[in-house]
């Protein structure tokens, strides 16, 4: 192979929902590796999945080929069924397939469930590398039979890939000690995100939110989440500061009901929905503190962007936040409301604890973690 075909090589992504898009960490992180990749040279193609929206009115086609094309990425949409148990499933299968015949250098899969064909372009001798963005298989949402299919994508990365990445040193010391498998920890990047002041009492996109005088939690609104946490933890307190629940429900409707009755018993409690950038800038930007709760977690964006944004955040201490944050937030006990209580009373009492934390944020963790960096490394498995 020559020097230059190994500096151009042409990729595949699959294992997103739909990009570009704030559908999950999955799809932010396929994205920025996508347009990083393209700025150095590489041709990247992204398998969506049919179903979960966005009009391709938008995008850009060249005539004689398939697809459509947005900032010079093109982008690949696979039928596939809205069915939760078979969605991941005939995904994979579908954009396999295609990608056998597309050509490529490499087939870069993106968390457990698509990984369960990753074996079939090891066949055909393509390159493949495997990016394990959490343990899906241990999250509530997925019933018995879903939960085994992710844990058998997960064993057939460990098994067939060429490389295997992990976004945690935690889910490295995994992977060696279930499987006896080397992966890569390379984690995930983060670009500052630009300070959007409201102009007034209130913010620009949510009138009912008050600048500066509310707490703030944004992910998809699943159990693994942890968001009955915070709305146990902030009934509890003596204070007229809001709790604003941003997020969607992500195939778990009845823990979406069930966050939605328990919000209707306090009306300091504010659910904004789905946020898309604009509003999660505002939102990020404008917030008292910010809370990550989860019970299980891979590495989290959102977690980056908050406090890229000059946010304090508080925690839950799963191994996969601590290795983000160190000693730069406040850390409660998973799994515990009554802890996360006591840390935010604290807060309140102390507001010079809150601004530390925030004077620190932004530029450590702009400094641990970047797309460029991840990119670099990950272009190298590739080769």
């Amino acid at each position: 192979m020559s020097r230059k075909k190994k500096d151009k090589l042409r990729v595949a992504m699959i294992g997103q929902k739909l990009v570009p898009s704030r559908e999950g960490g999955v799809e932010i992180v396929v994205w920025e590796l996508a347009k990083h990749l393209r700025d150095m040279g590489y041709e990247v193609d992204c398998y969506n999945r049919s179903g979960y929206g966005r009009s391709a009115k938008s995008y850009d086609r060249i005539p004689g080929k398939k697809g459509v094309y947005k900032d010079g990425i093109r982008i690949l949409t696979i039928p596939t069924p809205r069915n939760n148990k078979l969605n991941a499933i005939v995904y994979s299968f579908l954009a396999t397939l295609r990608a056998l015949f597309g050509g490529y250098d490499v087939i870069h899969y993106h968390a457990e469930g698509p990984c369960l064909m990753l074996w079939l372009p090891k066949l055909l001798r393509i390159r493949v590398v495997a990016t394990i963005h959490g343990l899906d298989w241990q999250r509530a949402k997925w019933g018995n039979f879903a939960s085994k299919m992710l844990r058998l994508g997960e064993k057939i990365a460990a098994t067939y890939a060429d490389e295997v990445i992990v976004l945690s040193k935690n889910m490295q010391e995994y992977f060696w000690h279930e499987y006896g498998r080397d992966t890569y920890y390379i984690p995930n990047g983060i670009d500052p995100l630009p300070k959007a002041p409201a102009p007034g009492d209130t913010l620009t996109y949510y009138p009912q939110i008050r600048t500066g005088e509310y707490i703030l939690t944004l992910s998809r609104i699943v159990p693994e989440k942890g968001i009955h946490y915070v709305i146990e933890a902030f009934r509890q307190l003596d204070t007229d500061k809001q709790l604003v629940i941003a997020g969607g429900p992500s195939n778990a409707e009845e823990y979406m009901q069930q966050i939605r009755d328990l919000a209707a018993q306090d009306d300091r409690i504010i659910m904004s929905g789905f946020a898309d950038a604009p509003r999660v800038q505002e939102l990020m930007s404008n917030a008292w503190v910010y809370v990550i709760p989860s019970d299980v977690e891979g590495m989290s964006i959102s977690l980056l962007e908050a406090m890229s944004c000059g946010n304090c955040c508080i925690v839950s201490d799963i191994m996969e936040n601590l290795e983000v944050v160190e000693d730069k937030a406040v850390r409660f006990r998973r799994g515990r409301p009554e802890d996360l209580k006591e840390k935010l009373e604290h807060l309140l009492r102390h507001p010079e604890a809150v601004e530390k934390y925030r004077s620190e944020a932004s530029d450590f963790i702009c400094s641990k973690y970047n797309w460029k960096k991840m990119t670099e490394e990950i272009a190298e498995l590739y080769k």
